[in-house]
């Protein structure tokens, strides 16, 4: 039973999602669709606008076989971590594909890529750090490097967000020695930062912020997301009260930042040396997150590594925690926010290959649970509290199944 590997987080689910999903079961002919799709906190230091339940239900729902969550201590982190963690997941549970959606388009280039950068690993590190050191943020060293040794020639621009993505995912899957074989999908219609929605296909950055915009109805969204999405998302709102995104947690955060002490900055992860102090400045001074973060973001500091930061801040994540999960060789366990039917058969049928343990309930040992519901509670912490009990309860229960229609 083929299996094709999707990396995701369906912030919300709409229908370039659907269209990737659509076009990876068709080039690769998988007869099971894999996502691994980041928890409540995503890769660019954001909460995702609903919860990943509601998100995985949706997918489930759309026609995906397995959601599977990518932890925290993965997702919450730049391109290339992120990548290792979802291609590792990918691959314990024996999948054979992986599709990427990507500006570029063409996966012939993306593995030539690999193996020019590979044939000149030691120029390309030298000088991917010494970008680093002069201050530049990791996507645009990433492009100098690359760039230094001739790459440009390649034509894959390093510049488009999911380009990266996509490298790095090619570059996992050899790195890790899998046998997963990488596809990728052209993206259409939209660019990631889009803004404004113009098309049936949208961005997801262009559907929030519509949705944001003055609270605006999950209906006015047009037909840039299916009407599962809009149900579900309307439910989650009309349930528990909010969104969720970062001006919602911005005087929580602003009171950790303030009653921190210098050594507690120490350790969070991603603080580097003197950025605790800039943030406790300009904190004193703003009046809403984004205006923290006009004051806050520089060269070196980018709006997305910032970003990070904050979500650490807010979950109380030190670098000697995410260190010690970051060393594994292959995930402790893999948690299954959803399935099919026909996901559970996969499941069933590759249980000899599978080494690794998959977690569906609080009744079998998972070593990430407690960091995750300390995430999960910071997630939770802007809803009413009966809603925050409900929520968290889901923690402790079965995976979302849903049987063949």
């Amino acid at each position: 039973m083929k299996a094709c590997g999707l990396i995701v987080e369906y912030n919300p689910y709409h229908n370039g999602h659907h269209y990737h999903f659509q076009q990876a079961k068709l080039v690769t002919g998988a007869e099971c669709m894999i996502a691994v799709m980041s928890g409540n906190f995503l890769q660019r230091g954001e909460p995702a606008i609903v919860d990943k339940f509601t998100r995985a239900k949706i997918a489930i729902q759309q026609g995906i076989d397995l959601v599977i969550e990518l932890p925290y201590f993965y997702a919450v982190q730049h391109s290339e971590l992120f990548a290792k963690g979802a291609v590792k997941i990918l691959d314990s549970l024996q999948t054979d594909s992986l599709c990427f959606g990507s500006e570029h388009g063409t996966i012939d280039d993306f593995n030539a890529l690999y193996h020019f950068i590979t044939e000149n690993q030691k120029d390309y590190d030298l000088y991917l750090t010494n970008a680093l050191n002069q201050g530049h943020s990791y996507p645009k060293a990433n492009g100098i490097a690359f760039s230094k040794i001739g790459g440009e020639n390649l034509a894959i621009d390093f510049a488009k967000p999911n380009n990266i993505l996509g490298y790095q995912y090619v570059k996992n899957i050899y790195d890790l020695h899998t046998t997963i074989t990488p596809y990728t999908i052209k993206r259409i219609k939209n660019n990631y930062h889009d803004q404004e929605i113009t098309d049936s296909i949208a961005s997801a950055t262009s559907i929030r912020k519509q949705l944001l915009s003055n609270q605006t109805n999950v209906n006015d969204l047009s037909d840039a997301v299916p009407s599962i999405t809009k149900e579900a998302m309307e439910a989650y709102k009309e349930s528990h009260d909010s969104w969720h995104y970062w001006e919602a947690y911005f005087p929580l955060l602003k009171y950790r930042v303030l009653t921190m002490r210098q050594d507690e900055f120490a350790n969070i992860h991603g603080i580097k040396e003197g950025l605790e102090n800039r943030i406790i400045n300009t904190a004193k001074k703003a009046e809403s997150f984004s205006d923290w973060m006009e004051l806050l973001k520089t060269k070196r500091y980018t709006w997305t590594s910032l970003q990070r930061v904050f979500t650490h801040i807010l979950t109380n994540t030190y670098s000697k925690e995410i260190d010690v999960f970051l060393a594994e060789k292959q995930p402790s366990a893999i948690r299954i926010l959803a399935m099919s039917e026909n996901g559970q058969h996969y499941l069933s049928t590759k249980k000899k290959d599978i080494e690794v343990n998959w977690y569906t309930s609080s009744k079998q040992p998972y070593p990430y649970q407690a960091f995750e519901e300390r995430v999960d509670h910071a997630y939770y912490s802007i809803l009413p509290l009966a809603s925050q009990q409900y929520l968290t309860r889901q923690a402790y229960q079965k995976p979302i199944f849903k049987t063949p229609i």
